[in-house]
């Protein structure tokens, strides 16, 4: 059989991964598939015919590590998906930049290489927000983001200014479609559609992840979500296995807040026939 190396975490206890669906309609393919962390230095990767990077929702840890792993992996005989190429790319959130370049409608963002209280509470004018959301350029998982009001903004000055201090952030208003409608993510394999849910965050909360309480539904999108994501395939650099589109309603049309290209949960569990779109998907870009 060949033999397929999903790329994880070292422990996946504390996170909702269902990439396991996909060992089953694999194996009838012939193919074997397990789960390998990144951070294990000693995996021979010439064992495997590819390598698919799945839940290392841990990378944004230490992003130099993890792209030396990938580039080992790329210098194997296995086969990486996505590609180190793609994985450059969407890595750092100034790829939105090169989306909004090309015509895509992203979230209206302000980028910043260093923090000054001045230059981010002037943000507040220029978006004409009472509200609004920082977040690093490198993040997994909702990590060191904040939704802030002007007030809370200099409450929370010392630890954003040394959260921030050596870290690029980007600075975005806070968009109230998440609270009242939620976020969509559409999923695409091979650039074909697969399917899509509807992501709310808790009562009290911003973030939509399930680790951090949200609650998601199946859902059907409508032509105008469809027709913005394949615009944002259509601008990728090169073609992708996987991308997760994350969409939110802003002033009556859809933004991208997001393009998965990593690491993205892709949601096996909320469409019992994605587990084998993804895998056909898999044997054709082979």
């Amino acid at each position: 059989m060949k033999r397929c190396a999903f790329l994880s975490m070292d422990s996946l206890e504390d996170f909702f991964s269902y990439d396991t669906l996909l060992f089953e309609p694999l194996k009838k393919h012939g193919w074997l598939a397990e789960e390998v962390s990144w951070r294990n230095a000693d995996v021979d990767w010439d064992l495997y015919d590819v390598v698919v990077i799945r839940s290392t929702w841990d990378y944004q840890d230490d992003v130099e590590a993890f792209l030396a792993c990938l580039q080992r992996i790329e210098a194997s005989s296995a086969q990486l998906q996505n590609s180190l190429k793609i994985v450059q790319w969407n890595i750092n959130k100034r790829y939105l930049n090169d989306l909004q370049n090309q015509g895509i409608n992203i979230v209206p963002t302000l980028w910043f290489d260093s923090f000054l209280l001045n230059e981010v509470q002037a943000s507040f004018v220029h978006f004409d927000s009472p509200e609004v959301v920082i977040k690093p350029l490198v993040s997994a998982n909702a990590d060191h983001t904040y939704r802030l009001t002007p007030e809370r903004l200099v409450q929370q000055r010392a630890q954003l200014e040394a959260i921030f201090a050596n870290r690029e952030f980007m600075v975005q208003p806070f968009l109230t479609g998440i609270i009242e409608e939620g976020e969509y993510s559409l999923f695409f394999f091979a650039g074909q559609y697969s399917h899509s849910i509807l992501k709310q965050p808790q009562s009290g909360d911003f973030r939509v992840q399930e680790e951090h309480g949200g609650q998601l539904k199946a859902v059907q999108p409508n032509e105008e979500m469809l027709t913005a994501s394949r615009h944002c395939l259509a601008a990728l650099p090169e073609d992708v296995l996987y991308a997760r589109i994350d969409l939110v309603r802003h002033k009556n049309e859809f933004s991208v807040i997001e393009i998965e290209l990593i690491e993205p949960s892709l949601y096996f569990n909320m469409d019992p026939e994605s587990p084998q779109r993804f895998v056909d998907a898999f044997l054709e870009m082979l």
